[in-house]
């Protein structure tokens, strides 16, 4: 038991007061318990960001297929990880209260991870945007007293849209390839490359998905993954002849799928080596398939913007503008290299 000095009542008494108004002015039920508490640095309940993040975690994990798709409940658990690694790394400490997260703590967050882990500007951002809704869970809750997250800004750099060029799809498409397995990596991307399907989505694919459309066309129609909307797309006929070639392979058959996809890993690997041997300088990833979609093979070719997001399951045509920024950008370029022939040729004539 703590015994107060005389000479100490009277700050005690200052003490108590001033907690005893914070908890009226918070409209918080007043208790001797409570009061005796905060004055001996004690918390009724506090919560742990550890903590917190594990209950939010094992939520979304009832979800799965319902509400969040595991790719999304995959992020979050590395997210995890990343914290508690920083939390040892900066604090020497396992877990912490959540109402001694301040904005210091952000700032320091941000610069480990930029400098510490090497992670890009935008990954960054995603990993701090993930803890923030774990802040925004707990201060809903009324488990944290002020948001860490007032005062600092999370703003994501734009990306420049990589694709492919019809001239390097063309190669691509033609190029003989003798290792089967890259053979079929490669004839992934390419099928990618003329529906826009990501990744999640590519890989999930089932026969029963490839349906007659309203002009009597196989048409994909699929849910996509990640927003959870509906994507309807044409199959040209690129595409239709890779679903036809690998449609009695074992693979397929067994797991019940239109194509034997490899781990994201695996084929972001052989994309790589399939970039060398022919001679692509491009990053070559499964989401660039995405974008030569979007791109190349679409809004190049006269494609509406608003067939295109439908057809890429944009929840906002404001994501597909992106794209279309990016064809803007390759016009204008050409028709600059028009206008200096152009003015060549006047040169010469005159």
């Amino acid at each position: 038991m703590i015994i107060f000095q005389s000479s100490d009542d009277s700050i005690l008494k200052l003490i108590i007061s001033k907690q005893f108004n914070l908890l009226n002015e918070k409209a918080e039920e007043v208790t001797a318990e409570k009061i005796k508490n905060i004055c001996f640095g004690k918390r009724n309940n506090q919560k742990t960001l550890i903590e917190v993040f594990k209950y939010h975690n094992g939520q979304m994990e009832s979800l799965i297929g319902e509400n969040f798709a595991l790719g999304t409940l995959k992020r979050y658990k590395i997210t995890l990880t990343i914290i508690q690694i920083f939390l040892k790394f900066q604090y020497n400490i396992t877990d912490i209260n959540l109402n001694d997260i301040k904005y210091e703590f952000l700032t320091n967050f941000e610069f480990w991870l930029k400098t510490e882990r090497k992670c890009a500007h935008n990954t960054t951002i995603k990993y701090i945007k993930n803890l923030r809704k774990i802040i925004n869970i707990a201060i809903k809750n009324e488990w944290m007293d002020k948001d860490p997250f007032a005062k600092f800004v999370v703003t994501s750099k734009e990306v420049k849209r990589v694709a492919l060029t019809k001239e390097e799809l063309e190669v691509l498409e033609k190029k003989e390839i003798k290792l089967s397995r890259i053979s079929q990596v490669r004839d992934i991307f390419i099928f990618c490359c003329y529906t826009g399907l990501a990744y999640s989505d590519v890989e999930k694919l089932e026969p029963n998905q490839i349906k007659k459309g309203i002009d009597g066309k196989q048409w994909i129609f699929i849910e996509r993954s990640k927003t959870k909307t509906q994507s309807n797309i044409p199959l040209l006929p690129a595409s239709l002849s890779i679903l036809e070639k690998y449609r009695n392979s074992p693979e397929t058959i067994i797991k019940g799928k239109c194509l034997p996809v490899l781990s994201n890993q695996r084929m972001n690997s052989y994309l790589k080596e399939i970039a060398d041997i022919c001679g692509i300088e491009k990053d070559l990833t499964t989401h660039l398939a995405r974008h030569t979609f979007a791109t190349t093979v679409t809004l190049t070719n006269g494609v509406t913007l608003e067939t295109v997001s439908n057809m890429l399951g944009h929840r906002s045509i404001r994501t597909t503008q992106i794209y279309a920024k990016v064809v803007q950008a390759k016009v204008s370029t050409e028709m600059e290299l028009l206008e200096q022939k152009l003015t060549s040729l006047a040169i010469i004539n005159n």
